[in-house]
């Protein structure tokens, strides 16, 4: 007879099973390590938590969730001042402030869940569905109610495992979609990249290397990290408050943390004019991808010496010279990555809201909220 798979619920990392990292090598973002990271220097609004799903004694499943408060924000992002804006704050605040997401909401892509390979994906969907009605339970116990619950961000592949009875009310939406660059095969250095543009893409590349000119960029170890720390946090809070919406802000030792336990695998690059930091990127190792990371810099020296672009053409280099076979680029300057040869995947998520005459509501409220996001996609290449 079929048995049922069951689930446990861990609030942190030492209590994880022991072979959780063995479930977790489809991505870093799963691994112990990586969770430890989150749970020494998350978002202040921010809570995880970890499920395991088991076949009997064999765990056969892994996932995490971030619960996210939107009342403990100041403000969701300061660069759109408008009407629409501030109904879109309000409306937040009031109906929609309590957030479990299963997933991460910190990054772009499957990384909420793994399984084994002898698992059953349908039942461990069911069985994850059916955890997260226990956390919020628990959260509910707290005197913690959840008004939204997301699972995000699949492509159209993984997204075939949710079209099951259990999330058949659940709104399926689309926001900004992922950018991928992939590395071709004949790449060995960066000329083989500059040498694939068409004209005037390689023209745009010396135009952008040209104005760069007096930059410094340096890998930092450790020990500069945590003594540029206030600088690093206040270029990263920069570009984090001006983004059009922001349901978190990572805490000032996120980084010096992610670096002292991720070592080489996570490459922190500051960039310097007059011996100031102005600028900073990081890079995640993830397996044969490269992971972009958060990013800081001076709006002014930005504009000037074309310095997000230039980083771009950097995380190319690099992962070229490294043997990568892609660079996850994420959401956000859809059209940059684009002109650098980056292509978009579409990603899908689930939403339902606890009121049922809301969860009816949230497909228009959705497109209300966040409008879809008009780009021309860019061709570099020859």
């Amino acid at each position: 007879m079929d048995s049922s798979y069951s689930f446990k619920i861990f609030d942190n990392t030492t209590s994880l099973p022991a072979n959780w990292d063995t479930l977790a090598n489809t991505t870093v973002f799963l691994s112990k390590k990586y969770l430890q990271v989150l749970e020494t220097s998350s978002p202040a609004n921010m809570k995880c938590n970890y499920i395991g799903i088991f076949n009997q004694d064999d765990l056969i499943g892994i996932a995490i969730s971030q619960f996210i408060d939107l009342n403990a924000l100041d403000t969701f992002g300061e660069r759109d001042k408008s009407i629409k804006n501030r109904i879109r704050n309000f409306v937040f605040k009031k109906i929609a402030s309590h957030v479990l997401i299963i997933g991460n909401n910190m990054l772009t892509g499957q990384n909420s869940f793994a399984l084994s390979a002898d698992a059953n994906p349908e039942k461990a969907i069911h069985t994850l569905n059916i955890a997260v009605q226990k956390l919020k339970n628990t959260f509910s116990q707290q005197g913690i109610k959840i008004h939204i619950t997301s699972f995000k961000d699949y492509n159209s592949k993984e997204f075939e495992l949710f079209k099951v009875p259990a999330f058949r009310k659940d709104f399926k939406f689309s926001t900004q979609p992922n950018m991928i660059f992939t590395i071709d095969e004949n790449w060995h250095h960066e000329v083989d990249y500059i040498n694939s543009l068409s004209k005037k893409y390689r023209d745009q590349y010396k135009r952008g290397r040209k104005r760069a000119s007096g930059i410094e960029k340096r890998k930092l170890p450790l020990e500069e990290i945590i003594v540029l720390e206030d600088t690093i946090y206040e270029l990263y809070l920069y570009v984090a408050k001006n983004a059009p919406f922001n349901t978190f802000f990572l805490p000032k030792n996120h980084f010096s943390v992610f670096k002292e336990q991720f070592k080489d695998k996570f490459l922190f690059y500051g960039y310097f004019l007059n011996g100031k930091l102005i600028g900073f990127n990081t890079l995640i190792k993830n397996g044969s991808i490269m992971d972009t990371y958060f990013l800081g810099y001076d709006e002014t020296i930005q504009r000037e010496k074309m310095l997000y672009l230039n980083m771009l053409y950097d995380m190319i280099a690099y992962s070229i010279n490294k043997k990568f076979k892609s660079i996850v680029f994420a959401r956000t300057a859809l059209e940059i990555k684009s002109s650098v040869g980056a292509k978009p995947e579409i990603v899908f998520g689930l939403m339902r809201h606890e009121s049922s005459i809301f969860n009816l509501l949230l497909p228009k409220v959705f497109r209300y909220l966040e409008p879809e996001t008009i780009w021309q996609e860019r061709n570099p290449f020859k």
